[in-house]
């Protein structure tokens, strides 16, 4: 994997390792206090320019357009009426490639690497992480062009993994806000200043290329502002489970991706 990344600086490949413990270490405690930890330039620059080179012709043919309107719950709160501003609504859009369309990439081989999710299970202080049975989804590659934007939602999920490959010249920014809700005060309230923009505790971060990403999203509203000009903003997404054998149904399929 050393062809692939920086295993001088992140000892990955060195489970249970003084280096390894100390690395898992400091993420927990990124985690604990921001929410998120960054590994900046895990993955090769170089690397990361030839996936982007090898996936544009696929972008341009071959990946599925995905846009919808939505509010931050990506669904109807029954506790609140339609026009609460904690309901209002934003656009998202972007065009994704799934993992059957990118077969034989570094990233494909990053998912699949067994110390990857030794280390992110550690990390998340989880007993395991176990990859997906899915041919489809998991791992995701999107594109988020000029104008296209994921805005503002809570993630189903409890953490995100990403690694981003391409930044835009301008915009494509990660804003967040850690822990607006929690499991039982929803926060409607704070929902709505913060999207009202009235919320000083939200931040704003630009990762470089080759930098992973994971993100306790569950209760932490966040978006990618809109991207500006003609650089791409590309990232993957890996989906690990606690359990193995997961799959996405057809319906889940057809909405996410536009084929079963």
């Amino acid at each position: 994997m050393r062809d692939i990344l920086d295993l001088e600086r992140f000892p990955l490949d060195q489970p249970g390792s003084e280096a390894w413990k100390d690395l898992v270490k400091s993420c927990r405690r990124d985690l604990a206090q921001e929410g998120m930890f960054n590994l900046e330039g895990l993955l090769h620059r170089d690397v990361a320019r030839r996936a982007v080179a090898d996936m544009r012709p696929r972008f341009d043919t071959e990946a599925f357009l995905h846009q919808r309107r939505h509010n931050i719950y990506f669904k109807k709160i029954a506790d609140l009426p339609d026009d609460h501003p904690a309901l209002q609504e934003f656009d998202t859009s972007n065009r994704t490639l799934c993992a059957d369309q990118i077969a034989g990439s570094a990233l494909l081989r990053l998912y699949e690497w067994p110390e990857f999710a030794q280390f992110l299970a550690a990390t998340m202080d989880k007993p395991a992480l176990h990859v997906m049975d899915d041919p489809m989804a998991s791992v995701n590659v999107m594109s988020y062009q000029e104008g296209q934007a994921l805005n503002w939602h809570f993630d189903r999920s409890e953490f995100t993994t990403t690694l981003l490959l391409q930044a835009p010249a301008q915009g494509g920014q990660f804003e967040y806000r850690t822990n607006l809700r929690s499991d039982t005060d929803p926060n409607y309230e704070g929902v709505a200043r913060l999207l009202n923009s009235e919320d000083d505790q939200s931040k704003t971060i630009t990762l470089s290329p080759g930098t992973l990403n994971v993100f306790k999203g569950k209760n932490t509203a966040h978006r990618v502002t809109p991207v500006v000009g003609d650089e791409a903003r590309v990232i993957a997404v890996f989906s690990y489970y606690e359990q193995p054998g997961v799959s996405f149904t057809s319906e889940e399929r057809m909405g996410f991706y536009g084929r079963a």
